[in-house]
């Protein structure tokens, strides 16, 4: 008898109990140290149509380049109130925001240190797992020596990096498939 993995079950239907109904989801609270910054996340399906029910959850470091959990023992500062984490659902326009801080640079566990990242969960209907990516910040000069995005194919890295725009928002597309689809990582 085969005792093979089976295939993952569809977030549905817990997956529209977990749905904020939010549009944008405020992370730094005042006296947070940092830049403050704002993202736009939008969600496009594999044709190209907004996702108007999709939900998006990001984690990063602080400023100060430290994460808000136990096994970041770094002898760097925490800012109270600022835990690093946000989620937000999708709007009809499939425009998720989030008001945070500009990261700091974390390190890589084989040396060196990560360019300034924010992590991105995407939950979507259709979507088996949870998809995984990361959203960095354009003209960033630690680009060129980040670790992860060196393991991306050289024509695909643009699809992880965030563009401001006019108004000093940062924005990115989340493409679930097609032809300008997000890298995605396994985790």
């Amino acid at each position: 008898m085969s005792r093979a993995l089976t295939p993952s079950q569809t977030i549905g239907p817990f997956y529209f109990g977990t749905v904020t109904n939010t549009y944008r989801h405020d992370m730094a609270v005042p006296g947070v140290a940092g830049e403050r910054i704002e993202i736009v996340l939008t969600l496009y399906d594999a044709e190209g149509a907004v996702v108007p029910d999709g939900l998006i959850e990001i984690w990063q470091a602080n400023s100060h380049g430290r994460y808000d959990h136990p096994e970041d023992c770094r002898n760097l500062p925490l800012d109270p109130g600022f835990e690093g984490f946000g989620r937000a659902s999708t709007d009809g326009r499939g425009c998720a925001r989030f008001g945070t801080v500009k990261p700091g640079r974390v390190p890589w566990p084989a040396g060196g240190l990560q360019a300034a990242h924010i992590n991105i969960s995407v939950f979507a209907r259709g979507v088996l797992n949870r998809l995984a990516t990361r959203l960095y910040f354009d003209g960033d000069a630690a680009l060129a020596e980040d670790p992860v995005l060196e393991l991306v194919e050289p024509e695909r890295r643009a699809t992880l990096i965030a563009t401001r725009d006019g108004s000093g928002l940062w924005q990115m597309p989340l493409h679930l498939g097609g032809a300008r689809e997000t890298v995605f990582f396994d985790c």
